[in-house]
């Protein structure tokens, strides 16, 4: 079984564009295989639908807030992935404030209504794997701006194989 570990934020207030909202770029030594991904807010009580996608995007990658992943088993060591605002290899952030002018290219396009929020769990045919040293990376993308741009929750969550 592979380590797990999540990249997460809550609370958060949106730039007033579309928006990278976490982002995840292999590194070198290991694949990363994505499990789940979650998108919600609590600013209002106002139904409107946002959509939603999982992308890779290759260089040159969004500017982040540095985000270090957690593990979610605590026995396990910390991730090889590290946070990080450049979205280089190896690392990880969240919100970004700019897109970058890499390709995106969308693998999982949804909508949802904010009052729901957002929730991605695959099946074992359906994970995302990123493999090491993949010139590209994994975000977690607003397409659109949402109408509210306050306390936004999200994260993805990865297991490092090999």
């Amino acid at each position: 079984m592979s380590k797990q570990y999540s990249v997460a934020a809550a609370g958060i207030t949106l730039a007033n564009q579309a928006v990278t909202l976490a982002f995840v770029n292999p590194g070198v030594t290991r694949s990363l295989e994505f499990l789940r991904a979650w998108v919600g807010q609590s600013a209002n009580a106002t139904s409107a639908q946002q959509r939603v996608q999982l992308n890779t995007q290759v260089t040159a990658f969004p500017t982040l807030t540095s985000a270090t992943p957690a593990k979610l088993t605590l026995s396990d060591a910390a991730s090889e992935i590290t946070g990080g605002a450049a979205g280089a290899a190896g690392t990880a952030g969240i919100n970004a404030s700019a897109e970058g002018a890499g390709a995106k290219t969308v693998s999982w396009p949804d909508a949802f209504n904010v009052l729901n929020g957002w929730l991605w769990v695959p099946t074992p045919k359906e994970v995302i794997t990123l493999n090491a040293s993949a010139a590209s990376g994994l975000g977690l993308h607003l397409p659109v701006a949402p109408a509210t741009l306050t306390n936004w929750a999200f994260g993805v969550v990865f297991g490092e194989l090999g």
